[in-house]
């Protein structure tokens, strides 16, 4: 599926670690000021995000979850949008819009923004897939989210859809393996998610969510399926939710098996150290700039509504 070179694997590492330092700013930040909205920390997390869009192309579709920063990162989109946004600066790729767990969008990396409501991003990536159909391109739709997720209706109407019309669309969940609070094997039938794309005739692929080139090889044989036209596939990553479900919830997963995905790609880059210590130098840097930065007029509100 092709081989990722050293440059890839720093870049990887970068956004990883960026997204890491945007979770521990948050702390830092929302026990000395206020914060508004909530903000769902992606911490133990980052290689499934950013191991997948690894393995996409600028002009292919991301509709996302909100956990952590690390899908605008991995898709390219800048530190100083993806910080604006979070603390409702003009800055912010929407101009502050979506303060808290922010509303990341940007047509030009195909990163097309997340809905309001759970399952949203599976209609959301699902038109995508058919407009990407109806234009005959060989880009592919990208629908991510988390385990608990897969328990909305959306996500049985748009797959049934897309694999009855062969669309280019691929699911991929970040299982972590709580539903807030809840354990996964004591609210889902299934073993996996994976493996409900059978009774649609598509294909489930596992994969150790830890592990950023492990995710990026398994997303390559969606990614590449889809471009081929063979129709929609799953991806289950499974993760460690290394904190709460939201910033102060205090549950913890079990963490006696965790790997640091940081940790896990970090080994196979020489200058890992530097490249981490950089990440958190340009992350501070961002958030203080952004705290200079105006605060979002409520008028914004009406912008971009409608076309």
């Amino acid at each position: 599926m092709g081989k990722l070179d050293d440059e890839q694997l720093r870049t990887m590492l970068a956004r990883m670690a960026q997204a890491r330092a945007i979770d521990r700013i948050i702390t830092e930040h929302t026990k000395e000021h206020r914060f508004d909205g909530y903000w769902h920390p992606g911490e133990g997390q980052e290689a499934a995000p950013i191991g997948a869009t690894a393995a996409l192309r600028d002009d292919d579709y991301l509709a996302y979850h909100f956990r952590g920063s690390a899908w605008a990162l991995g898709k390219g989109m800048p530190l100083e949008p993806v910080v604006g946004d979070i603390f409702g600066r003009t800055t912010g790729s929407t101009g502050g819009k979506g303060a808290g767990s922010p509303k990341w969008a940007d047509p030009a990396i195909g990163l097309l923004g997340e809905g309001g409501t759970l399952g949203s991003a599976f209609v959301v990536a699902g038109g995508a897939a058919l407009a990407i159909d109806i234009r005959g391109t060989d880009q592919v739709a990208v629908a991510a989210f988390g385990d608990a997720t897969s328990a909305r209706g959306t996500f049985h109407e748009t797959l049934l859809q897309a694999a009855v019309w062969n669309l280019p669309l691929i699911y991929f969940c970040e299982n972590n393996h709580w539903q807030v609070a809840t354990p996964f094997e004591a609210w889902s039938p299934t073993r996996t998610v994976a493996e409900r794309g059978a009774a649609y005739g598509v294909p489930g692929l596992e994969v150790d969510g830890q592990d950023a080139v492990a995710v990026h090889e398994a997303m390559s044989v969606a990614v590449a399926r889809a471009r081929a036209g063979g129709g929609p596939t799953i991806v289950e990553a499974h993760v460690t939710r290394a904190r709460g479900h939201y910033e102060g919830d205090l549950h913890r997963a079990d963490m006696s098996s965790y790997r640091d995905p940081i940790d896990v790609l970090a080994a196979r880059v020489p200058d890992a150290d530097r490249i981490i210590q950089q990440a958190d130098a340009d992350v501070r840097a961002e958030y203080a700039s952004a705290l200079r930065a105006p605060v979002a007029d409520p008028d914004i509100l009406w912008k971009d509504v409608f076309a």
